[in-house]
């Protein structure tokens, strides 16, 4: 089986598992806040064990950096039991990061042009970011739409926002992994990489929408 092909399969489980999460949410049970905790916590998990992996001498070079990493991640874990409360933002989360992530990555793929830090991830390019960041914003939007058919303002700035710091998570991630010496933080979820690899875009996201909700 090609990678594309692990990568549609994983995709479209992950999808069928925020629906059941959703179903839940609607049964009375809370879904979505446990379940953005397990995926944190497998994240945190996944950044130790890669850590503990690590030779002795890139610890000891980028200790600073590896530490304030899995910090990042710790606040995450903070964020997402508060901001889980709130599924229909969780969700449009979900939503917005999804569409900036595909909206990269197709765009990307087809309009090309100049790398945004090629020693950093040689497949990210400025049309791909600038393409993901209109498709977050588009699908937050229409977020607002559909759900009180009325046109909201902040929800364009909301994506905006959330769409140009979720693709900054991946190249932080991105960034660690190099420093690792790493192609993937994982392999749980074939095609995807590891947990950190799929959910890095959250990594500035849950922080900041945590700190706007306090």
């Amino acid at each position: 089986m090609s990678n594309t092909a692990k990568r549609i399969i994983v995709g479209i489980i992950m999808a069928l598992v925020a629906v059941a999460a959703g179903v839940g949410e609607y049964c009375g049970f809370n879904a979505v806040r446990y379940l953005g905790i397990f995926v944190v916590a497998m994240m945190i998990v996944e950044m130790i064990i890669c850590l503990a992996r690590t030779p002795r001498d890139v610890l000891k070079k980028n200790w600073p950096t590896f530490g304030a990493f899995l910090l990042m991640l710790v606040i995450m874990l903070g964020a997402v039991n508060h901001v889980g409360t709130r599924p229909w933002i969780m969700l449009l989360l979900l939503l917005t990061i999804c569409a900036a992530d595909i909206g990269a990555w197709f765009f990307g793929k087809l309009i090309g042009g100049d790398k945004m830090w090629e020693h950093i991830s040689p497949a990210k390019t400025w049309s791909g970011q600038i393409a993901g960041i209109l498709c977050g914003t588009f699908a937050s939007v229409m977020y607002g739409l559909l759900g009180t058919d009325m046109f909201m303002p902040q929800l364009m700035w909301i994506g905006i926002s959330v769409s140009l710091l979720s693709q900054y998570g991946d190249l932080t991630a991105s960034w660690i992994k190099r420093k690792m010496g790493l192609k993937d933080f994982g392999r749980i979820l074939p095609g995807h990489g590891g947990m950190l690899d799929r959910f890095d875009g959250w990594i500035y996201v849950l922080p900041l929408i945590w700190l706007v909700m306090l």
